[in-house]
């Protein structure tokens, strides 16, 4: 969970930004002397003699736009203006793309002047708060400056030039479908977000800046893993996750959801194997073809893959996908079908049945069952609630004695899944004809603690109950057709 909070606040900084990746990434393609179309005015010249658009953006636009968003994360504007100094600092002093710099240097500026803050906090005469303040970020941030431009410039220099170094020798030693191995269970643990803006993105952009495209973009964003796990339940799966898996594929494979994915993997963990073949032969297919994105591709759908590769990769980026898609497909379908009949005696295949499984192995109460313990308001029924909500005990302010009126689906972004959740949510809820509850999508980091009703996926539920323990918690599995969604709203019914 630890692992999971702090790559959230690492794509949080980069996540709100994709579209300057996009539109930098654009340009690039097309501008760039071996883009589309070439013009040494935006994308620079071959011998450098002019600078062009590409390289300013990377260097200073995008670092920079971190950095806020970094400082906003922690202390609001006031932190995102020391931080962007901070990192300027930094950026300025580099002859390489700051994005490390950037993610380091935004949060902690504004932690340092949150800190610094707090010294006189409530001790300035009345009159004087604006110029204390003021200049107290002003001389901090000057401070700061000079040490990132002299000295953490150097060392952040270092890092990013070993880390590329590192990349460099995997790609030309074909040792790149390694990373595989890592990345493709830590996407599955909901760690696929960090992963992607957090790390590739920044080494992937530095990539692009030097040849026009990079390989990086592609190792966690290839949808073709999890299509593969998709169409093997689709055929070979039993219970809701057969049901349901033909439905997941337009949302994982066009919409970029990956999510989605995720609990059917999780409910039979050999599956592992599956994706990690699967994304290991795409991966090994971009560097057998030199194939690559002049952006990220977020989110990872297969309309964004194709519209930012390179204009000399898209054989080989197509071909990534289908063979990545066929390998999972055969290994997990290999899985599959030799645990069927055992799936079908004893229900081991209905994703509802494994969480209620796993949750009995863990001794913890299955959370979601919760929607359903509201159906009225007796002694008994809410004491029973309170037990099934885990850890708001008597004597406290519960969902469970007031009525919900504001319903959060909270996922790891904020952005993807909560909100299908959501949508889908919303939809039942007005097709019920029920009116004053307000449906809505957050990131978890955002929970702001005056939710009735949160709703999140499995692995999740225990951060979001972090940030709001008062409210009522429904866990869900599958979020596009989660049974809890039906249980949410006969509770708004009876409410």
């Amino acid at each position: 969970m630890r692992v999971q909070k702090f790559g959230t606040f690492l794509s949080g900084m980069v996540m709100p930004n994709i579209a300057i990746f996009i539109a930098w990434g654009i340009i690039t393609a097309f501008f760039i002397p071996t883009g589309w179309t070439p013009v040494a005015a935006l994308g620079g010249s071959a011998d450098g003699s002019v600078v062009g658009v590409v390289g300013p953006i990377l260097t200073y636009l995008i670092p920079l736009a971190i950095a806020i968003q970094g400082g906003r994360m922690v202390y609001d504007i006031r932190g995102a203006v020391v931080g962007s100094i901070f990192a300027m600092g930094v950026i300025l002093g580099s002859d390489t793309t700051m994005i490390l710099g950037a993610m380091i240097c935004g949060p902690l500026g504004a932690y340092i002047i949150k800190q610094v803050d707090r010294i006189w906090d409530g001790k300035i005469k009345p009159g004087f708060e604006m110029l204390v303040n003021n200049y107290a970020a002003g001389i901090l941030g000057f401070g700061l400056f000079l040490v990132g431009f002299f000295w953490l410039s150097k060392l952040f220099t270092g890092i990013a030039l070993a880390l590329g170094s590192a990349v460099e020798f995997l790609i030309h030693h074909s040792l790149l479908p390694l990373a595989s191995i890592f990345i493709e269970p830590a996407k599955v643990f909901f760690l696929n977000n960090a992963i992607n803006h957090g790390v590739l993105d920044q080494l992937g952009a530095q990539q692009v800046k030097e040849s026009g495209k990079s390989i990086l973009f592609l190792l966690e964003a290839n949808p073709g893993p999890g299509l593969g796990i998709l169409l093997a339940f689709t055929f070979f799966g039993v219970g809701i996750a057969r049901s349901t898996a033909p439905g997941a594929i337009i949302i994982q494979f066009f919409g970029g959801i990956h999510e989605i994915y995720f609990p059917y993997v999780l409910q039979k963990p050999v599956l592992f194997i599956a994706v990690i073949l699967g994304g290991g032969t795409g991966v090994l297919t971009n560097v057998i073809f030199n194939s690559g994105l002049t952006a990220p591709a977020s989110p990872g759908s297969i309309l964004a893959v194709l519209f930012n590769t390179s204009r000399d990769s898209y054989l080989g980026v197509i071909l990534s996908v289908v063979l990545s898609a066929a390998v999972t497909f055969a290994v997990a379908s290999f899985f599959l079908l030799t645990s069927r009949k055992r799936d079908l005696a004893n229900g081991g295949g209905d994703m509802t049945a494994a969480f209620d499984k796993m949750q009995a192995n863990k001794g913890r109460e299955a959370n979601a069952a919760t929607a359903g313990l509201f159906a009225n308001n007796s002694p008994a029924n809410e004491q029973e609630s309170e037990a099934a909500l885990g850890g708001v005990g008597a004597g406290t302010t519960t969902a469970t004695a007031t009525k919900v009126h504001n319903l959060v689906f909270a996922c790891d972004a904020g952005m993807g899944s909560s909100a299908m959740g959501a949508s889908v949510l919303r939809n039942k809820i007005k097709k019920a004809g029920i009116e004053g509850v307000t449906v809505t999508n957050k990131a978890i980091a955002n929970l702001s603690g005056d939710e009735d009703l949160i709703i999140t996926q499995e692995e999740l539920t225990d951060r979001a109950r972090q940030k709001n323990p008062n409210a009522q918690h429904v866990s869900v599995g599958n979020f596009m057709n989660a049974p809890q969604y039906d249980q949410v709203v006969e509770q708004l019914k009876n409410q």
